[in-house]
């Protein structure tokens, strides 16, 4: 349950100046001690639910006294802000397109085509940096001409985003908002940032922080391992073919596949493409295995998986 707490350690909603007036019907104030439960049921239809998606807000996210919430949730503005929650037009999303794939060179992101097209591809590279940058990660359109883009124009590297372990010496981070998979050493580096593809409804990556408990070459098949041959515990045939799986959670994994689309459709686990795969491996040092080892020592990696997909198409 969300509820409003006396001293703020984090704040849960980032707000964007505006020179825009928010509507006051649509903006309510956090009060002393209230929970999204209470701010709901004094709300004409509102609920919980709603509030957390129109506010992108995770379930476990804190609000603190003073903050505002959105409570309009058919207008298309966000009205703490005042900007447009819809599209913007081509030319603007083509100079967004330009600036990302600025910001994310080096990275394992594909370049995005310059097309003006604000699909899923371009959002998840939004999301992206909105994780990089400290902003609020959702993966909703960049609106045009706020000061949110102007933060990712002139953002020239990202950083740990939340909810890395940093602590860790090696960590990756699975966000399921954002449908990407970031790798890191401690509180020094992102060492890259992969596209992912987390499980689908009914068949969800946990939110789980777990040293990494299994990797399995399947040197005898070029990778592939055929995860209907194990038994349920550790994996089980809802999984499909795996590319060399990297278990975290009982029988889900982070593994590569052919096909990563930039949404949940994956049977639980964290998918990814063969050669990013690889290339987590091989930062791991695991690259010479030729047998499954279920050593956590060995694999050296903690894995986090955290955030909440939200449909926008």
């Amino acid at each position: 349950m969300v509820i409003a707490l006396t001293q703020p350690t984090v704040t849960a909603v980032t707000v964007v100046p505006t020179t825009a007036s928010p509507a006051p019907v649509c903006v309510v104030v956090v009060q002393q001690g209230e929970s999204l439960g209470q701010i709901a049921s004094r709300i004409d239809g509102a609920t919980v639910a709603l509030i957390e998606e129109e506010n992108h807000l995770d379930a476990d996210d804190v609000i603190y006294p003073g903050e505002e919430l959105d409570i309009c949730f058919d207008n298309d503005i966000d009205d703490v802000t005042g900007t447009s929650r819809l599209e913007p037009n081509a030319d603007a999303v083509m100079k967004q397109q330009g600036e990302l794939n600025e910001l994310f060179d080096g990275y394992s992101l594909a370049r995005l085509g310059v097309d003006g097209d604000a699909g899923p591809l371009t959002r998840q590279m939004i999301c992206a940096a909105r994780m990089g940058l400290g902003l609020a990660v959702h993966n909703g359109y960049l609106p045009a001409g706020s000061a949110e883009e102007a933060t990712i124009f002139a953002a020239t590297e990202l950083e740990i985003p939340a909810g890395a372990p940093t602590s860790e010496d090696k960590w990756i981070l699975i966000d399921k908002t954002c449908q990407v998979i970031v790798a890191g050493e401690g509180d020094q580096r992102v060492v890259d940032i992969y596209p992912t593809s987390t499980g689908e409804e009914g068949h969800e990556t946990t939110d789980v922080r777990a040293k990494a408990i299994r990797y399995d070459p399947a040197a005898d098949n070029e990778g592939w391992h055929d995860s209907s041959s194990f038994p349920v515990e550790i994996d089980n045939a809802l999984n499909g073919n795996m590319y060399k799986p990297i278990y975290f959670n009982e029988g889900q994994a982070m593994h590569g596949a052919n096909y990563i689309p930039p949404e949940p459709r994956s049977k639980g686990c964290a998918r990814t493409f063969p050669a990013h795969q690889d290339a987590i491996v091989a930062w791991l040092g695991l690259d010479g295995l030729t047998e499954a080892t279920w050593v956590r020592e060995d694999i050296g990696v903690t894995v986090v998986v955290q955030g909440r997909y939200q449909d926008r198409d």
